[in-house]
């Protein structure tokens, strides 16, 4: 299981299970992944952002993980 959190311990292009059966579980937009969910996790992933970008919606970020995966496993 792999969490999608903005406090996420590895960044998206390092993500090595792309090419494997992967469970994404998204935080919510405003308080993230709880403790429970987090510790659930076998890793929990961050998408890297520029300075000025706060945070994505969920949407958009589940959005970008599903079609970076679907990138990684097209190779």
């Amino acid at each position: 299981m792999v969490g999608l959190d903005a406090e996420g311990q590895e960044s998206l292009p390092g993500f090595s299970l792309a090419t494997e059966s992967v469970y994404l579980i998204v935080g919510s937009e405003g308080k993230g992944l709880s403790r429970l969910v987090r510790e659930k996790c076998d890793l929990i992933l961050s998408i890297p952002m520029q300075s000025d970008v706060e945070s994505l919606n969920a949407s958009v970020a589940t959005a970008i993980v599903m079609y970076w995966i679907a990138e990684k496993r097209a190779k």
